[in-house]
């Protein structure tokens, strides 16, 4: 897997969001993410999302962390906006993301979910580094419209 640093400036989202935690979502019976995220894509929800910057960039988001990976979170999937403007609020929910420094892993093309479990797996095997346990995001574009051979970028936020 590469990896990079890389500092990233602001980010506005909006999109849907669940609260979980990584021993949930181990267990296909109390998970709620890949049924959030089933959702979304299935739905085509985006498209009710408003002022989108770059409409088919999709962003999973894990924040508003209780402690560390262990404890709930939460799991955020939309889209970055210039304006929250006009956004149905009783349907989506807006989150910003601060400027920060963070760790940018790229997988090698793999099958879905099996290429982001992957991933985890092995950043979470890495330790080292200073996460900030604010927001860490994966980021689903062009590579990853493949569901067999699917490239995506996951950004953990750490120390400077």
């Amino acid at each position: 897997m590469k990896t990079e640093k890389i500092k990233l400036g602001e980010l506005t989202l909006v999109g849907l969001t669940a609260r979980t935690n990584n021993k949930n979502e181990m267990n296909p019976k109390t998970s709620k993410i890949g049924t959030l995220a089933g959702s979304y894509w299935g739905n085509q929800v985006a498209n009710n999302i408003k002022h989108r910057i770059n409409p088919g960039i999709t962003y999973a988001v894990y924040t508003e962390f209780d402690s560390d990976e262990n404890g709930d979170h939460t799991y955020f999937i939309g889209e970055a906006v210039s304006s929250i403007e006009n956004q149905d609020l009783s349907q989506f929910k807006i989150i910003t993301i601060s400027k920060s420094h963070y760790q940018k892993f790229t997988t090698p093309p793999g099958k879905m979910p099996d290429v982001v479990i992957s991933a985890w797996q092995k950043i979470w095997a890495m330790g080292g580094g200073k996460r900030k346990y604010i927001a860490d995001f994966e980021v689903y574009g062009e590579r990853a419209s493949d569901p067999n051979n699917t490239v995506i970028d996951i950004y953990i936020g750490t120390e400077a």
